[in-house]
């Protein structure tokens, strides 16, 4: 469920994201393709955790491939919001001042610790990187500011 409710949420901020940009250049498509492919990877990552999680052996690697599915998505996220917010700004549908455009890319960023963190701490338990994980998607479903987290 956790997983399920995260990727809506990433395809939620990843499609107000991408409908924010007027004009992609190539490397916008380049990271968008990364950042898709990532999310692709979710469900598989997802459904270890859960084969894992009912047996004695081996829930800490799957936890960790688990936590680390969603650093990787993560980093691809901001790396892709920081190219059209900070380097292709002009690329916007609409101006955005460069004080709200570095808010946006904080917002994004803000979770590539915390999914680190939860990938680390699969070897101590698995639940936690879950309950990470599950917070960060939390987190992301409220957007900041009435433009959407990814705005």
């Amino acid at each position: 469920m956790t997983s399920f409710l995260t990727i809506g949420i990433i395809w939620i901020n990843h499609h107000v994201m991408i409908r924010r940009v007027r004009e992609p250049d190539r490397m916008i498509l380049f990271l968008n393709l990364l950042l898709l492919m990532s999310i692709a990877v979710l469900p598989f990552a997802s459904d270890l955790m859960a084969v894992y999680f009912k047996k004695s052996e081996g829930q800490h690697l799957a936890a960790a491939v688990y936590g680390g599915a969603f650093l990787v998505m993560a980093v691809f996220f901001a790396t892709l919001n920081r190219h059209r917010l900070l380097v292709k700004p002009e690329r916007l549908r609409e101006h955005m001042s460069a004080e709200r455009r570095r808010a946006i890319l904080v917002f994004t960023v803000s979770g590539v610790i915390p999914y680190a963190v939860a990938t680390a701490l699969a070897v101590v338990s698995p639940y936690v990187t879950l309950a990470i994980c599950a917070a960060l998607a939390i987190f992301y479903a409220f957007p900041i500011g009435s433009g959407g987290a990814a705005a």
